[in-house]
C-alpha cells in the first residue's frame, strides 16, 4: 500500500497517537504518512472512516443518471406540456391516449363478460335507479284512484277524510327510505364497463391471469409516471400562479395590468389541467360569458373551476381560508378582483349581494363565476339552486359541465373524502374527460321573481347537459329536511280534502 501512497494523500488521515507534531518539514510529513498506511489494515474503523473523501466510481455513475434523468424529465414537462400551456396549444397526444383507453376498455369488459357467462356469474348488481317503477303522477290523482278501488267512491262525491288515504303516504315514505331521490345524488356512479379501476365498479370479480396481469401493469402506470408526472405539474402551475399574480400586484392599475394578469390565470390554470390530464371539449363559445355578467354552472366538483377557467377569465366568490389556499387566494387577489368573504360576511346575505351587485355594475370588470347548487352532486342531476345570484339586476350566463366517468370519477364526496384523498384519486384516475356547453344568455322576465328564473336558468343547464332536473336542495347532503317541505304536502292534501276558500263558499 506505500508504492500506491501519493505525495498529495490528504494529511488529514494521520493517527492521533503520532509524534508529528515534532516532525518539522514537509518532507518529513510525507515519509511518516507512507509508514502510517503500512500499518493500518483495512479492517481500522479509522481508515474507513476517512476514506469516505474518495467517492467511487460507482456513486459517481449514480449522480450522472440522476441528472440525466431530472434533466429529460423537466425538458420533456417543458416543451410538450409547459410551453404548448402557456400558448393555449394541444398537440393532440391526449386525445390520442383517450381513444387508445377506449379501446382497451372495450376489450377488457368483453372478456369480463365472456368470463363471467362461461362461469354463471352475476355481472351486474342491481343498481339503485330504477328499483321501483314510478310514474309521474299528482298526489290528487293518486289518492282518487286508491279511493275509487276501494270503496267504488269517486273522489268528487265527498271531499273528505277516507282511512285508505293513509296507504298513499305509507307507500311514498317506503319508496323514499328504499329509493329516494337525493341520496343517491351524493354517491359515486356506477359504470357498466370496467376501467381497470378497483373503486369504479365493485361488481367485477377475478376473471382471467390476463386481466389481473393488465390491472397490474396500470397500477405501475398510474402510481409510477402518471402521479409523479401530475403531482410535478400541480406544484408548478400553483407555484407559478402565487409568484407571477404577486408580482403583477405591484403594477399599477390598467389595462396592462389587466391584460397580464388574464394571461397569467389562464396560463396556470392550463397547467393546472393538464395535471389531471384533462380533455375538455367545449361547445358554443360565442356564448362565452362577458364582463359584467354573472356565469352559473351546475357543481360536481372542486375542479370545476379549473375547468371553466381555462377557458376564460372569471373573477372568483368565496370564503377566505388559511394555510396554502389562503396564500393562493392572497396572490390572486393582487392581481384581480376576486370576491373574498371573512367566515362572519358570509351569513349576511344584504352584505353578500351587494359586493356582488357592486362587481357586476362594472363592464370593466370579469364575469362572476358562482355554483348556486352550493354543493357537488354526483354528475347525475342539477338540485335546487339558491336565489341570491338571481336577485341581482345582471345578465346571467348558464353553463352546462357534464363528465365522462368511463376515465375517471370526478365527484367529490365530501362526507367521505377530505380534499387532499379526493386530489390524490383525481391524480391516480386514468384521465378527466368532460364536455362544457355555454348557453346563451337569459335575463329575468317582466313579472319573474327570483326563485322562478333560478328554476328557469336550473333546467336549461339540465335539458343541455343530460342531467336530471331536481327541486330539492342539496344541502340535505348534510342538514334535515325543511319543514316548508312538510307543509307543502300537508297544505296539497288539505287543499285535496277541504278544498279552498272558494270551494267552502259556494258549498
Amino acid at each position: 500500500m506505500s508504492s500506491r501512497a501519493s505525495d498529495t494523500f490528504d494529511v488529514r488521515i494521520f493517527r492521533p497517537d503520532t509524534k508529528a507534531k515534532h516532525i518539522a518539514g514537509e518532507t518529513a510529513v510525507k515519509n511518516w504518512v507512507r509508514q502510517s498506511l503500512v500499518t493500518l489494515s483495512p479492517e481500522d474503523p479509522f481508515l474507513r472512516i476517512n476514506m469516505g473523501w474518495f467517492p467511487s466510481p460507482f456513486d459517481n455513475l449514480l449522480c450522472m443518471l440522476l441528472g440525466i434523468s431530472f434533466t429529460v424529465w423537466f425538458t420533456l414537462l417543458l416543451v410538450f406540456i409547459i410551453v404548448p400551456a402557456i400558448f393555449g396549444v394541444s398537440f393532440g397526444i391526449r386525445r390520442l391516449y383517450m381513444k387508445s383507453l377506449l379501446k382497451l376498455f372495450e376489450w377488457a369488459t368483453l372478456r369480463i363478460e365472456r368470463g363471467a357467462k362461461e362461469k354463471n356469474h352475476l355481472l351486474y348488481k342491481p343498481y339503485t335507479n330504477g328499483i321501483i317503477a314510478k310514474e309521474p303522477t299528482s298526489l290528487e290523482e293518486e289518492i282518487k284512484e286508491i279511493r275509487r278501488s276501494g270503496s267504488n267512491r269517486d273522489l268528487g262525491a265527498a271531499a273528505a277524510f277516507e282511512m285508505s288515504d293513509i296507504f298513499y303516504f305509507c307507500r311514498r315514505g317506503v319508496e323514499s327510505i328504499m329509493d329516494d331521490e337525493v341520496t343517491k345524488r351524493f354517491s359515486a356512479e356506477e359504470l357498466e364497463s370496467w376501467n381497470l379501476l378497483t373503486r369504479s365498479n365493485y361488481n367485477f370479480q377475478h376473471i382471467s391471469l390476463r386481466l389481473t396481469v393488465l390491472w397490474g401493469l396500470g397500477v405501475l402506470i398510474r402510481y409510477g409516471f402518471l402521479l409523479p408526472l401530475r403531482v410535478t405539474l400541480a406544484f408548478t402551475g400553483v407555484g407559478l400562479l402565487v409568484v407571477l399574480t404577486c408580482i403583477i400586484g405591484l403594477l399599477p392599475n390598467g389595462r396592462m395590468k389587466s391584460f397580464l394578469s388574464e394571461q397569467v390565470h389562464l396560463m396556470c390554470y392550463r397547467i393546472c389541467v393538464r395535471a389531471l390530464t384533462a380533455i375538455i371539449t367545449y361547445h358554443d363559445s360565442e356564448n362565452k360569458p362577458k364582463n359584467g355578467g354573472i356565469c352559473v354552472a351546475n357543481h360536481t366538483s372542486p375542479i370545476d373551476v379549473i375547468i371553466l377557467a381555462s377557458d376564460g377569465c372569471y373573477a372568483m366568490v368565496g370564503q377566505i381560508h388559511g394555510g396554502l389556499m389562503g396564500v393562493i387566494q392572497r396572490s390572486m387577489v393582487k392581481a384581480c378582483p376576486h370576491i373574498w368573504f371573512e367566515r362572519s360576511e358570509v351569513k349576511d346575505r344584504h352584505l353578500v349581494a351587494k359586493r356582488l351587485s357592486d362587481h357586476a355594475e362594472d363592464k370593466t370588470k370579469l364575469p362572476i363565476l358562482i355554483f348556486p347548487e352550493g354543493t357537488c352532486i354526483n354528475n347525475t342531476s342539477v338540485m335546487m339552486f339558491k336565489k341570491g345570484s338571481f336577485e341581482i339586476d345582471s345578465t346571467v350566463y348558464p353553463v352546462a359541465i357534464k363528465y365522462d366517468p368511463r376515465f375517471g370519477d370526478a365527484f367529490w364526496n365530501s362526507s367521505k373524502f377530505g380534499m387532499v384523498n379526493y386530489l390524490l384519486r383525481m391524480m391516480s384516475s386514468w384521465a378527466i374527460v368532460c364536455s362544457v356547453w355555454y348557453l346563451p344568455p337569459m335575463s329575468r322576465e317582466e313579472g319573474e321573481d327570483a326563485v322562478q328564473f333560478a328554476n328557469r336558468v336550473k333546467a336549461a343547464i339540465a335539458r343541455q347537459g343530460g342531467l336530471v332536473d331536481l327541486l330539492w336542495d342539496g344541502g340535505l347532503k348534510r342538514g334535515k329536511v325543511k319543514d316548508t317541505f312538510k307543509e307543502e304536502q300537508q297544505k296539497l292534501y288539505s287543499k285535496m280534502v277541504v278544498g279552498t276558500t272558494e270551494d267552502r263558499s259556494r258549498s
